[in-house]
Formats: C-alpha cells, sequence, structure tokens
C-alpha cells in the first residue's frame, strides 16, 4: 500500500518533495492532493505530478484542509509553505488525523510552539522536522568527531555562516524580509545552525544574548551610501545592476511567481534597497547550554562569499570545519544556477578561495590531523537524499541520530525566538522563560 500524501503550500521548495514522491519513492507514496491558493503554483506542480507518469492530484484551497484531508483519505501533509502559516497547518492536520513532515522551522514565535506542542500530545500523531543540514557528511563527520569523544568534553563552539550577495540578499526580495512572515534571519535561516550546534553536542539552549540590525539592505542604509533611485523590483526592461533578480532570466521561477502574481499580488522579485525590511543582515549571538558549554554565533547576509565556519573546543582538544560553497560572487555574471549554492552546486569559478571542505582534529599535545570527508553527489552535499530516504522509507537505526522531530523543531528556534527577544529588549533572555512548555519542563 502506498502511503497518501497532500502537499501544502506549492512554491520552488516543493519540487524536492514533488520529485521524490513521483521518483525514488513511487513505489511507497502516492500525491493525491495539492492544497495551495494561488491557482497557477498549483497548477505547476500538479503537471509536474502528470508529466512524471502519475495521476494527477486533486486541487484545494487550504481553507477546506480538513474536507480534503477526509476525503482524499490523507495519511501525511508535507507542509512547504511561508513559514508563519506552518503553525496553523500542523494542528488542523494533526486534529484531522494525519500525520506531518514540515520543512523548518517548525514555526516562528512561542505561542505557536506551544500550540503544536499541545496538538501532537492530544493526537499521539508524528511531526517531522527535514533538518536536511544533519545529512550533509561533513556536519554527520563532526558530529562522529564529537560523538567518539575525539576532543573530550564540548566547552564552546565558535560558529560563522557568511550568506553572499546573490544567496543572502535573496531573503530581503521575497516575503522573508518581513519577521511577521519569517520570524526573521534568526529563525528561519539560523534554526539550521542552531539545530546542527544542538544536535552536535547533545545539549539545549537555556539563555541567549543577541545583537544586531539592518546595516545593508534596506532604503536607509542605500540613502547612506548615496545609491540613486532604483526601481521598485528585479523585472524590468534596461540595464540591471548585482542585486536585481530579473524572474524572466529563470523559466521556474518565472512559471511559479511571475505568472502567478496576478492572483495574490505577491512580488518575488522586490528590490532589496526599498523600505518595508524587518529583518535583520547583521547578528551576532551568545547561547549558553545546559552541558555548560557556550556558543558564539555570527552572521552576515551580504559577505562577498558563501560558506561558514565552525571551531568546537572540548577538554582534549580542538574540531575545526570550514565550508566554502561559493568562493566568490563577481561583477556581471548573471543569475547562479542557483542562488542557494549548497542545494543544488552552483558551479566552480576562477576563485582564489576553491569550493570546498575541510575538517581538522587537533588534540592537545599533538598535530592536527585531516578527518575525510565522504564525497557525495546532490543537494546539500548529498543530504538531501538521506533525508528522502528517512522521510519516505522510515528512519533507521541511526547511530548519529540524524531524524528529527518537532522537539528538535522546538530546540533549534527556541535560540532564535530567544535572540528576537533579546534583539527588542537589549537584555539575554532565558530560554524556560519563552512560554513554550517543552522548554520550560528542562
Amino acid at each position: 500500500m502506498r502511503r497518501r500524501y497532500a502537499l501544502l503550500g506549492a512554491g520552488s521548495r516543493a519540487h524536492m518533495y514533488v520529485d521524490a514522491i513521483t521518483g525514488e519513492y513511487a513505489d511507497r507514496a502516492s500525491l493525491v492532493a495539492i492544497g495551495e491558493p494561488n491557482p497557477v503554483r498549483a497548477q505547476h506542480h500538479l503537471e509536474r505530478v502528470v508529466s512524471r507518469g502519475q495521476d494527477a492530484p486533486s486541487l484545494w484551497s487550504p481553507d477546506d484542509l480538513e474536507e480534503m484531508i477526509r476525503a482524499e483519505r490523507i495519511d501525511r501533509v508535507i507542509v512547504t509553505a511561508r513559514d508563519d502559516q506552518h503553525a496553523g497547518l500542523i494542528v488542523r492536520s494533526l486534529e484531522a488525523g494525519a500525520d506531518v513532515v514540515v520543512e523548518k522551522p517548525l514555526t516562528i514565535d512561542a505561542e505557536s510552539a506551544a500550540a503544536i506542542e499541545a496538538a501532537a500530545e492530544r493526537t499521539g500523531r508524528s511531526v517531522v522536522l527535514t533538518f536536511n543540514y544533519r545529512y550533509s557528511p561533513r556536519n554527520s563527520a563532526l558530529r562522529q568527531v564529537i560523538q567518539d569523544g575525539l576532543i573530550g568534553q564540548v566547552t564552546s563552539i565558535d560558529f560563522s555562516w557568511m550568506l553572499d550577495t546573490k544567496h543572502g540578499a535573496d531573503y530581503f526580495r521575497r516575503w522573508h524580509r518581513q519577521k511577521v512572515h519569517s520570524g526573521g534571519l534568526l529563525v528561519h535561516k539560523s534554526s539550521h545552525h542552531f539545530d546542527l550546534v544542538n544536535w552536535w553536542i547533545r545539549s539545549t539552549p537555556v539563555r541567549v544574548f543577541a545583537s544586531g540590525g539592518l546595516r545593508f539592505y534596506g532604503d536607509e542604509n542605500a540613502a547612506e551610501r548615496g545609491l540613486a533611485d532604483r526601481p521598485a523590483r528585479g523585472t524590468h526592461d534596461g540595464d540591471h545592476d548585482a542585486f536585481e533578480l530579473d524572474l524572466r532570466d529563470d523559466p521556474q521561477l518565472a512559471q511559479l511567481y511571475l505568472d502567478a502574481e496576478q492572483h495574490d499580488g505577491y512580488l518575488r522579485d522586490q528590490d532589496v534597497f526599498s523600505s518595508g525590511i524587518t529583518i535583520e543582515d547583521n547578528l551576532a549571538l551568545v547561547v549558553d547550554y545546559a552541558s555548560g558549554a557556550t556558543l558564539s554565533y555570527s552572521l552576515n547576509a551580504h559577505a562577498p562569499w558563501e560558506g561558514y565556519r565552525v571551531a568546537v573546543n572540548g577538554t582534549e582538544g580542538r574540531a575545526e570545519l570550514e565550508v566554502i560553497e561559493r568562493g566568490a560572487v563577481l561583477a556581471g555574471e548573471g543569475l547562479h544556477p542557483a542562488l542557494d549554492p549548497s542545494a543544488v552546486h552552483a558551479g566552480a569559478g576562477a576563485s582564489t578561495r576553491p569550493e570546498g571542505e575541510r575538517l581538522l582534529v587537533q588534540r592537545h599535545w599533538s598535530e592536527a590531523v585531516e578527518v575525510q570527508i565522504p564525497a557525495e553527489a546532490g543537494g546539500h552535499g548529498g543530504g538531501d537524499a538521506l533525508l528522502l530516504a528517512d522521510v519516505f522509507v522510515g528512519p533507521s537505526d541511526d547511530p548519529l541520530g540524524r531524524p528529527a522531530d518537532w522537539t528538535d523543531g522546538v530546540q533549534s528556534i527556541a535560540v532564535g525566538i530567544a535572540g528576537n527577544r533579546s534583539l527588542e529588549t537589549g537584555q539575554p533572555v532565558r530560554v524556560a522563560d519563552l512560554g513554550i512548555p517543552l522548554l520550560s519542563r528542562r
């Protein structure tokens, strides 16, 4: 018997799940319904399903979610909708009798996280979080190093993440630019990173202090740097600069967004130097953990290269992981094959900072040793394929504990939610004071 799936939210991220259900896992899964308010995006994914040999799914409004689950006998829903819509869709799906697979972040604030917790405990149904970064071989290798005790007990972590002016800028073109929809980068993007730390060191965050602001994008910063008046969106005739995204340059983006905007008014290509941006582009946090370790974290969304550096200090040594996903963004090179170079390989360019990854372990009184990282093809360094196997086949007995559920989702967004409160108040925030029962009990 194939498990019956429904898709809630039919944007670009949904492609990974549609292709998995209609491809490698077609013998186990069937996409029988799509819940999406925009008819163009819904039709785009319906046609993708049909083109890959499966029957056309029925199309529904999310307003009729409960009826859809009943009429189509849905076993599981996959939620790839806007972040602030996750909680309502999750709770309604659970109470209508379906299990849930949801993209990160679980949700964007404490109140909705508490509602998901209550629904999961009340219904006893499962909520799977798709933290694909856990499955990336380089991140799994670091988990193995720590788990094997090669650096002893973890005392502190230094973690810096650079988003370049292709990928980082993209968060300031679309709905993510408003914190009410995304929770800001501390929730939408950094929940990936906080989950990695929680998972790497097997501990839980207890206190967060944050600093940061909007210092590069937005109209006020543009005015201070003397930037001339700019088009309101990137899709226009005439010359374009490096910060503009013309949706006509990418057939898939044009189909999903340019052709669909007449139905809901959503603009995917807003100017990154326009008004109305309420999220930060430079962030720094200090996070204390229950184990006694301290995380020092930073995020920059306008770097000239993309990747991350993490160093884990322990009582017996230090592990250092450096990942370069795109070594440079060069003027005049046009749209990359992937705005996010970690999701799809963007192609190696000529750069003195070549793409690659390196994991070093250095124990006290010893030379550093390089830990070999398995080379895997596919999105997120091969992590997407491993994640999809756990989602559609079922989690195996994984010694690294990579499969995640709603409790891991709560722990990851807790850092970002507390960080946002700290940004508002200028004070450190205790995770237990967020009002989420799971965190209050720990």
